[in-house]
């Protein structure tokens, strides 16, 4: 039993039991794969994987059970690397970013200025999508900070740090009657088209939660991924826009007017997702912070080991 074999099955199962891809990502030949696979079962006395011929099909109750912990121990020898890694160099390697769009264009980008004159021999890696998606690549190993507003908490496998709070506001063509509007009611919005999130985005959930409280189904006419797209068809008078009141800069939305909403829907809390029992190089600890001032080195080794939930935000 080796690890060359456990990661042989994990990038198997991960590859959706294709074995010529794994082999291919795995930078070995399928024929090798399949032997040291044949080889690890019989060492276990179990089959880890259905065959209909050469074929994987499907992965036994046994083969579940071994695949976790072959994971977990995959997990625990990265762990291991990074140790050393952090005694001989403190100063260099990567840092890969899991986040949604609205982070990455509106509040990431001061942050990771700040992070690469600070440690300029890191090299950055950024991954967008949705809240689920960029948990899943934390989860898998893929990325190893996971910032997003939904979704994190769902994830019982990663430990949230909460990080600031924020809100929405209503982005309309400049002359929209919805501007005039004082105060500004979900009523009100409702009379018009809307322009929004996709359900799975930026605190969409709560948007819904808003208007579903007052008895009301707004008209939304079109969602989308991220706020630029959003704000561009607002712009063409298609309908008012709901985004995240950091997706606005007067200085470059000109196009647009705006009117705050923070008092109509619940605050949203963007997180940092770490998986659990995680070893962070130095350098890690330092982004953290510099995103989120109040979680320091402490607090984030606290929350790991499975402390409590006083984070100071």
């Amino acid at each position: 039993m080796n690890l060359q074999q456990l990661r042989y099955i994990h990038e198997v199962a991960r590859r959706g039991l294709n074995v010529s891809e794994a082999a291919e990502a795995l930078f070995t030949s399928q024929p090798g794969v399949s032997k040291q696979i044949r080889q690890f079962e019989a060492e276990l006395g179990v089959d880890i994987f259905v065959r209909h011929g050469k074929r994987l099909v499907d992965v036994t109750a046994p083969g579940r059970q071994v695949l976790a912990i072959a994971e977990r121990m995959l997990r625990d020898a990265d762990n291991l690397r990074q140790v050393g890694d952090e005694f001989t160099n403190e100063i260099a390697g990567g840092l890969s970013i899991a986040t949604t769009h609205t982070q990455a264009r509106y509040v990431l980008p001061r942050v990771i200025r700040d992070f690469m004159q600070r440690f300029p021999q890191v090299k950055l890696s950024l991954h967008q999508g949705s809240p689920r998606q960029v948990c899943d690549m934390v989860m898998s190993g893929e990325a190893d900070i996971a910032i997003a507003t939904e979704a994190i908490a769902e994830y019982d496998e990663l430990v949230m740090l909460p990080c600031y709070q924020w809100n929405r506001c209503i982005v309309a063509a400049p002359r929209h009657p919805i501007l005039k509007e004082h105060p500004l009611t979900l009523e009100a919005i409702a009379r018009y088209p809307v322009i929004t999130y996709d359900d799975a985005f930026t605190g969409r959930s709560l948007i819904n939660k808003a208007f579903l409280g007052r008895g009301l189904r707004p008209n939304v006419v079109l969602t989308a991924l991220d706020s630029d797209v959003i704000k561009t068809y607002v712009a063409m008078d298609l309908g008012i826009g709901i985004v995240a009141r950091m997706a606005y800069d007067p200085a470059t939305d000109k196009a647009l007017g705006m009117a705050d909403a923070a008092h109509l829907f619940e605050s949203s809390t963007t997180r940092v997702g770490l998986r659990r029992n995680a070893y962070l190089r130095g350098y890690v600890y330092a982004f953290i912070e510099l995103f989120a001032p109040h979680l320091t080195r402490r607090m984030v080794d606290v929350a790991l080991a499975g402390g409590g939930e006083d984070y100071g935000m």
